[in-house]
């Protein structure tokens, strides 16, 4: 899974030319070192549902591929949060609630531009149902996102509008965790807005690159991770991490 008006428009609106974002650099910083997470860090799990793996609705190319990954990551630490897209029918960021529009295409929304997405992760599907091969023993939580009828939701933390905040700050600050490491689906929309809002909301920030994968449309991968960088998310591998 959060500004000044240009910063939320930037964030929003991934999917128009990034050519002037395409420069070298782009990679986020590398962490250096072996890290140790302790009980003030948290692995947040992101949208690992069927609807985003090979065969699903919305597929990432590879999405299966984190599985694994995540489930060995998860040993290493006591606080586990995931998320779970969880659109109601008719959602209004499914090009097919707007008249001539297409999957991949925009809208303007009241908070602003919006991506239209095929039909995806529906209340209650098969779909929308966490893989069944991740096994994360400590979850503590499912935060469930875009259960909003007129709102999208990529941030694990608060929601399109900007505005609407899922209590997740509060849940990790009461159990007093500062440091997130992000890791799911997809690396360059839930992932990257995840970290972004959890930089905003005072958290130290990891993702974890090899634990995501990305849907990377028209340049937009190489554009999260020059907004993380510049937001000083730490771009880091599973190998990284004891």
């Amino acid at each position: 899974m959060p500004a000044d008006a240009s910063f939320e428009f930037s964030r929003r609106i991934f999917l128009g030319s990034t050519a002037a974002w395409l420069v070298a650099g782009v990679g986020a910083a590398r962490a250096a070192g072996t890290i140790k997470p302790g009980p003030k860090s948290a692995l947040i799990v992101v949208d690992v549902q069927n609807c985003f793996i090979d065969g699903g609705t919305l597929p990432v190319k590879g999405g299966a591929a984190v599985v694994p990954v995540i489930n060995k990551l998860a040993a290493s630490f006591d606080n586990i949060v995931v998320t779970q897209d969880w659109h109601t029918p008719g959602h209004a960021s499914f090009a097919s609630t707007h008249a001539g529009k297409k999957p991949f295409e925009t809208t303007s929304m009241p908070y602003g531009t919006q991506v239209l997405w095929p039909d995806h992760c529906v209340q209650g599907s098969d779909d929308a149902a966490l893989h069944k091969d991740l096994k994360l023993p400590t979850a503590g939580l499912i935060i469930r996102k875009g259960f909003r009828k007129d709102v999208d939701s990529y941030s694990a933390f608060v929601e399109a509008d900007n505005k609407t905040k899922t209590g997740l700050a509060g849940y990790l600050k009461e159990r007093g965790v500062d440091t997130v490491f992000v890791t799911g689906l997809a690396t360059d929309f839930c992932v990257a807005w995840t970290a972004l809002d959890a930089r905003k909301l005072g958290f130290t920030a990891y993702v974890i690159e090899d634990a995501t994968r990305a849907i990377d449309l028209n340049g937009s991968l190489a554009a999260a991770w020059k907004k993380m960088s510049e937001a000083g998310v730490k771009r880091i591998q599973a190998s990284d991490v004891a």
